[in-house]
């Protein structure tokens, strides 16, 4: 399974694992493959004290932090903070508010303390990016940084390549990988339909391949519905440089979900995810509940672009995290189809294991065909 990636950040196998977990991060990456943190979500105080905790634990093994900054979103060119937090929070209508709150409150979910209730927006925005990107580059062991939403600004990925790192960047067809190729994206991860999260149309099977053949020699890792070693070989056998994935972690012993949370991936589906715009503004794979359902009604409003919906929903996110146990049904629950294989809490380093296992006895068994042949 070794590929050129491996040479580049001297790791034993090309899978990347991202995981909005420190633990998740440090476990994969030990065991020879590699982590990778997502950003949003943290202020850079919370971040830098993620990055510390990883460092003294992993044991001098590389790894990722992961950002977003999306192509398009509401204030863009606005580039101060402050300035955009405020010209955003006064552009979202209090309907949307209520709307979120009564869903909430109709649910049974507590009000967090008032202390902890916030909209601050983190992440979402080059501004509030920039500050998570120039702390992820203050620690020797990152060596990659990857965006999640459209292609890295220019002058962001210079600064990166300017410190030795590596830029990766997400995208869902041909024509969005070739614009990060010519932007000097180094790596591009080809997200299918299937995935979780942010993803596109286009199905994964069909995606890879287009993708490998319109930015060669550039490495592609393939991502979306991965969660099997026989998946992993398919990625390969099309071309991929590696796998990118991200639902099988969110489940695994050390993931800092509830366990009210990893109980509804456990109990879920192939079938029960849907692609909604009702948590970030943009059409996101996660588990289909009252929350999803009601924001795509006749009579709700529409979800508001990004990352406006985002700071709607932030209270949404953070209430039913901290109340899981009562709050499922209205819960943000990001995952991929392959959550219907998702059937038991191991380790991450046994998934890693599995993975590599799967892998190899899909080559012995492509190997036998041809010898039977």
């Amino acid at each position: 399974m070794r590929t050129d990636l491996c040479d580049w950040f001297g790791i034993d196998v090309p899978i990347f694992a991202f995981t909005h977990c420190r633990d998740v991060v440090v476990e994969v990456s030990k065991a020879g493959g590699f982590g990778v943190l997502g950003a949003v979500g943290f202020t850079v105080d919370q971040l830098e004290t993620e990055l510390q905790w990883i460092d003294e634990r992993i044991e001098g093994r590389p790894y990722g932090v992961d950002t977003v900054i999306p192509g398009k979103y509401e204030g863009m060119g606005e580039t101060d903070p402050a300035k955009l937090e405020a010209q955003l929070r006064a552009s979202i209508p209090q309907g949307h508010r209520d709307f979120a709150a009564r869903l909430l409150d109709e649910a049974g979910v507590p009000e967090l303390p008032q202390e902890e209730q916030s909209d601050r927006l983190l992440g979402w925005t080059l501004a509030t990016a920039l500050p998570q990107i120039e702390c992820a580059l203050s620690h020797d062991g990152v060596k990659l940084i990857a965006n999640a939403l459209g292609t890295p600004p220019p002058d962001v990925i210079q600064s990166i390549h300017g410190t030795g790192r590596k830029v990766a960047a997400l995208c869902g067809s041909a024509y969005q990988a070739l614009k990060h190729k010519e932007a000097g994206v180094d790596i591009i991860i080809a997200q299918g339909h299937e995935g979780g999260g942010h993803t596109g149309e286009i199905g994964s099977i069909i995606l890879w391949p287009e993708v490998v053949e319109a930015i060669a020699p550039t490495p592609m890792l393939a991502a979306g519905g991965i969660g099997t070693g026989p998946q992993v070989a398919a990625a390969l056998s099309v071309g991929a440089a590696g796998v990118w994935t991200g639902s099988i972690w969110l489940a695994v012993k050390e993931a800092m979900g509830a366990i009210a949370q990893k109980e509804s991936y456990l109990s879920a589906t192939s079938r029960d995810t849907i692609r909604s715009r009702s948590v970030t503004g943009k059409p996101a794979r996660m588990l289909r509940n009252r929350w999803t359902e009601a924001w795509a009604a006749e009579d709700s409003p529409d979800p508001l672009p990004m990352p406006l919906q985002g700071m709607v929903t932030l209270d949404m996110v953070r209430r039913t995290h901290q109340y899981a146990e009562k709050a499922q049904e209205v819960a943000f629950n990001p995952v991929g189809q392959i959550v219907g294989s998702m059937n038991q809490i191991l380790p991450a380093r046994d998934v890693l294991s599995d993975l590599v296992d799967g892998y190899y006895d899909a080559l012995e068994r492509l190997q036998s065909l041809s010898a039977d042949s």
